[in-house]
């Protein structure tokens, strides 16, 4: 990430880390109000299904096809993610995100305040059985 206000960044091709979902994440430009990153999910992956403590956050789907679960204060829902779509994920919401296309789900996300620490993102139940090797929330 870079540490200059005027930060310019290209999305790499390869991740710089997996989440604690298991979604890759390639960094984008922060500032003190908020980060961002680039999230792909490849074909067939299901994430864990997680919560963050401190973070709010903001996605817009860049291409691909999949589908989010959100659960927060009795609500519940399931809405697809397709090129175009943004969502919220409100502080404490349980999400859990899976690419059911033929491409990889690439979303732009933007963290409210920036992404402090990879245990940020605490283990909920899952709605939808992760895939395989997709590292538990820390």
């Amino acid at each position: 990430m870079s540490g200059s206000p005027l930060a310019t960044s290209m999305i790499a091709a390869a991740p710089d880390t997996l989440a604690p979902d298991g979604s890759e994440i390639r960094f984008l430009p922060q500032l003190r109000g908020g980060s961002m990153v680039h999230c792909r999910v490849p074909v067939g992956t299901t994430t864990k299904a997680v919560r963050h403590k401190t973070v709010e956050e903001l996605w817009y789907v860049l291409d691909g096809v999949g589908e989010i679960w959100r659960r927060m204060d009795g609500e519940e829902k399931i809405d697809p993610l397709v090129a175009g779509t943004a969502v919220t994920i409100p502080l404490h919401v349980h999400f859990q995100f899976r690419n059911t296309g033929t491409v990889p789900l690439d979303i732009v996300i933007v963290t409210m305040p920036p992404w402090p620490s990879m245990d940020e993102a605490e283990p909920v139940p899952d709605r939808w059985t992760p895939s395989p090797g997709a590292p538990a929330a820390t």
